[in-house]
């Protein structure tokens, strides 16, 4: 049943783009090396407005924003600012109200909901602050279950998942017998399983001590570096920002201002 759902949402096919230009500004600047680089998000001119009754309540105003392929963008701002709007935005769990979002091609503010069913399973990877695994499966067969969803792939390609996060020797335990820091590789493992090219990640070290947090986010740098994935993480911990190739600020749902990383860290050597 499941897998007919999903079938039925690809006969709807998005509005395309043509590939953007390379911007000649991050050229090089990646880890990655000195390829040019090309943009892969284009928030323009977009604003949320989420309404009660008469009430209208502003998530993001105008924001103007372009990420590049490869890169690893940090967004910071106190809470109310905008932070997880954007990021559902970004997710195609939420619409805009008004202006344009393109990403890798898609036009989501125009989508309709089964084009956006399959925006989110072929183009986007989540890892949230809370895991959540479903706690009846094990390690493996959470990961199984994201593959099943999208095109299959079995068992071996979900092993191979947990292989990448260093978990493939726990793959039969359920979350129950987990610790938080492996529940949240299980979690990475299940967002890289299907190849997305852009990885969405909200407060991923929030529920994990100092030391484990630091080894998902070295993780995520390692993915970020290796696997060429998009990376956008979202956080109140501005420490982070040291590991990113560029740190979005936002501010009462305005971008208040992007500030690129001259010189990053590897996340061993964060602190905070």
């Amino acid at each position: 049943m499941i897998r007919r759902v999903w079938r039925e949402a690809l006969k709807h096919k998005a509005k395309r783009y043509p590939p953007a230009e390379v911007d000649p500004t991050i050229a090089g600047h990646s880890n990655s090396g000195g390829d040019g680089r090309k943009e892969i998000i284009r928030f323009e001119k977009v604003s949320k407005i989420y309404r009660m009754g008469d009430v209208e309540v502003p998530a993001l105003r105008e924001v103007d924003l372009v990420v590049y392929r490869g890169e690893f963008i940090v967004i910071l701002g106190p809470s109310g600012s905008g932070k997880t709007t954007l990021l559902n935005l970004l997710g195609g769990m939420d619409t805009v109200t008004s202006g344009r979002l393109v990403v890798n091609g898609w036009d989501i503010s125009q989508l309709s909901v089964q084009e956006l069913t399959e925006y989110r399973r072929t183009q986007i990877g989540f890892v949230f602050q809370f895991f959540n695994l479903i706690p009846t499966l094990t390690a493996l067969e959470n990961v199984e279950l994201a593959l099943e969803l999208v095109d299959g792939g079995g068992r071996e390609k979900a092993m191979r998942a947990l292989e990448a996060v260093g978990l493939a020797h726990r793959a039969d335990h359920f979350p129950s017998q987990l610790s938080g820091g492996e529940q949240q590789r299980v979690a990475i493992a299940r967002a890289i399983c299907k190849d997305p090219p852009i990885l969405l990640c909200d407060e991923p070290t929030g529920e994990l001590d100092y030391e484990t947090g630091k080894r998902i986010l070295a993780l995520m740098q390692d993915i970020n570096e290796k696997q060429g994935q998009t990376i956008i993480l979202v956080t109140h911990n501005s420490a982070i920002s040291d590991i990113s190739h560029r740190t979005v600020y936002l501010h009462s749902g305005r971008l208040a201002k992007v500030v690129r990383t001259e010189k990053r860290k590897r996340a061993e050597e964060l602190e905070w």
